[in-house]
């Protein structure tokens, strides 16, 4: 074996991310996108016909390797955390936010400034609703949860995950879960 193949690190290529690497992971990658520099990476990226993508899936590949994972497998686990985790609610909420985070990522370089500015004041809309939402849905037991979960998936899936999908009014709550127990007190 050569000095320098026995010097590079070893990269983790198995397993799953724990949840201690893609919270650091989400919370590097916010960072790291909120800085000029990578701001002015991304949209130069943009000028040059480039996909925005391309840039903030680079810098995920970057972080991973400061981490000690293989980027492609890394990248690999971001697709499978919602399989992984999916009963762990604080986790994926981070992971949503992490998905939310790249994707106005993209935006701010690809769009015009107002047409930007217009994008961030519909998404705080939507969270509010979807914060008034879990808010709401915490007063139901777990299982119930868990059916109004999966009925958001749905109609989220339905949608073609278009982010105006991605809430349930209280009456829709109140439909899912009316045929069962009521709420907690």
């Amino acid at each position: 074996m050569s000095g320098s193949a026995a010097a590079a690190p070893q990269l983790q290529t198995s397993g799953m991310l724990s949840k201690e690497q893609l919270i650091y992971l989400f919370d590097r990658f916010s960072e790291l996108t909120s800085q000029p520099d990578v701001k002015r990476r991304i949209a130069d990226a943009v000028k040059d016909k480039q996909e925005a993508v391309a840039v903030t899936t680079a810098v995920q590949e970057e972080i991973l390797l400061e981490m000690g994972v293989d980027p492609w497998f890394g990248i690999a686990c971001l697709g499978k955390v919602n399989v992984a985790y999916e009963n762990d609610r604080d986790l994926m909420i981070q992971f949503y936010g992490f998905v939310a985070k790249e994707e106005m990522a993209c935006d701010e370089a690809e769009l015009e400034p107002d047409e930007f500015a217009e994008k961030v004041y519909t998404q705080q809309k939507l969270q509010e609703q979807q914060l008034e939402m879990l808010r709401h849905m915490r007063k139901f037991h777990p299982e119930e949860q868990s059916t109004i979960l999966s009925m958001l998936h749905q109609q989220m899936e339905n949608a073609n995950f278009d982010n105006s999908a991605a809430v349930l009014t209280l009456e829709q709550i109140e439909d899912i879960v009316g045929r069962s127990t009521p709420p907690l007190k």
